[in-house]
């Protein structure tokens, strides 16, 4: 039975799908010396090179819960004066890559790995992943804006947005948002449009995955789920 190149690569080298498609594309990629082209399947028994290196199979997958402090980049490359993610992780950790992003400002859940795959599956929108936030505004937010919100959405540059709100506090300022996107800064820009900035945003649930007891800053290695 043949298989699809591009998720065999995603799942091999933990990159996303897309990220494969780029390499098929740039003709880094050959089935038994053939260069691949976009929407290629192989055989088992099929020799695949990348960068004229043959493909390994016996790949171990590794997944890591991250407690994200505000104030870290969600990137290998430092952005500034801003640390990085992987100040907070051991060396032998960093072939893992953040599932998703969270922007310098927001704290919480983040997971690492090398399965392409997990990647896929946890940040496309069409598997519905959802995600908790605690956010807190710079003031109350008006019971006609959260209608707004919930019930017809904001619409940003980039389409619609709307969110799931949970009042934690009387004072109107903390909320739960529940979302099942991931747009770029999605909450942030959804509060501002309406003239209100997000003080803090904290993610504690990604998907089957949620901050138990980790402290800031600290890891811990999660099963596939």
């Amino acid at each position: 039975m043949s298989e699809r190149l591009n998720k065999h690569l995603a799942v091999q080298l933990g990159v996303s799908r897309r990220e494969a498609d780029d390499l098929i594309d740039e003709k880094r990629v050959r089935i038994n010396d053939t260069v691949a082209t976009l929407g290629a399947r192989f055989e088992v028994g099929d020799t695949i090179t990348v960068n004229d290196t043959p493909l390994t199979t016996d790949v171990d997958f590794e997944y890591l819960a991250l407690h994200k402090p505000a104030g870290y980049v969600s990137s290998r490359k430092q952005q500034g004066e801003w640390p990085t993610l992987y100040d907070l992780i051991p060396p032998e950790r960093h072939h893992l890559k953040p599932v998703g992003r969270l922007d310098k400002d927001t704290s919480g859940l983040i997971i690492l790995s090398n399965d392409g795959d997990f990647h896929y599956h946890m940040t496309h929108p069409k598997f519905y992943k959802t995600k908790l936030y605690e956010v807190t505004l710079s003031h109350p937010l008006q019971p006609l804006h959260q209608q707004i919100i919930a019930d017809h959405g904001i619409q940003l540059d980039d389409g619609p947005s709307q969110l799931i709100l949970e009042k934690t506090t009387d004072d109107r300022t903390q909320w739960i948002v529940t979302m099942h996107e991931g747009r770029n800064r999605q909450i942030r820009r959804t509060f501002s449009a309406l003239g209100y900035t997000v003080t803090r945003l904290h993610r504690t649930h990604f998907g089957p995955y949620h901050l138990p007891d980790l402290a800031e800053g600290e890891h811990r290695e999660v099963e596939k789920l």
